[in-house]
């Protein structure tokens, strides 16, 4: 075969029936002694193979590269909760929604230990942030701060999430519920 030498092959070939290799001793090969014989049969012919095709010239084909990610990053590698998260956000249009979270979230950060102790932010709506002062005084004081509490929330949290703040003083009780009411002095049997 070839021009190689093979006991194996020559030595098993006939006119007529199947092909019994045997062995430096004559003897029929047999079991793992068989397999082995074959083995090395099949790393001698792609041996030989291989020299023909440097002797001709033709370059012996590179091995196809399987499809493994390799030691950098990719899509098919486990990916971290945040970054899952971050990208179902952008995906489906959250993310305006939850930079407005992160000033609720972030507000001692944002304003300051003090201006926080005495202040919380009520709602976020159209890029306004509605805060309430527990008095008169910190509400003035907000007011006067205005654009550094700006600032540092579009620091913080990022651009355009804020762009107006509303400051409310102390909540009084309101005797006023729902959208409707009659206007009067209500009813005069309950209070006296």
């Amino acid at each position: 075969m070839d021009g190689v030498d093979n006991p194996t092959a020559s030595a098993g070939r006939s006119t007529a029936g199947p092909v019994h290799p045997v062995g430096s001793d004559g003897a029929a090969l047999s079991g793992p002694d068989l397999a082995r014989a074959a083995l090395q049969a099949a790393r001698e012919q792609s041996a030989a193979r291989r020299r023909d095709a440097k002797k001709k010239g033709v370059g012996v084909r590179p091995r196809r590269r399987r499809g493994w990610s390799g030691p950098g990053p990719d899509d098919r590698d486990p990916q971290p909760l945040g970054r899952l998260a971050a990208r179902i956000a952008k995906e489906r249009g959250w993310t305006e929604h939850l930079s407005g979270g992160q000033v609720f979230a972030k507000w001692a950060a944002l304003v300051g230990g003090d201006v926080a102790e005495h202040t919380k932010p009520v709602a976020l709506k159209d890029g306004e942030l509605t805060v309430q002062a527990q008095s008169t005084a910190w509400a003035t004081q907000l007011r006067l701060l205005q654009r550094q509490i700006l600032k540092r929330i579009s620091d913080g949290v990022g651009r355009d999430v804020v762009r107006r703040i509303k400051v409310q003083g102390p909540a009084a009780p309101s005797w006023r519920h729902g959208p409707r009411h009659v206007p009067g002095r209500g009813p005069r049997d309950t209070y006296g």
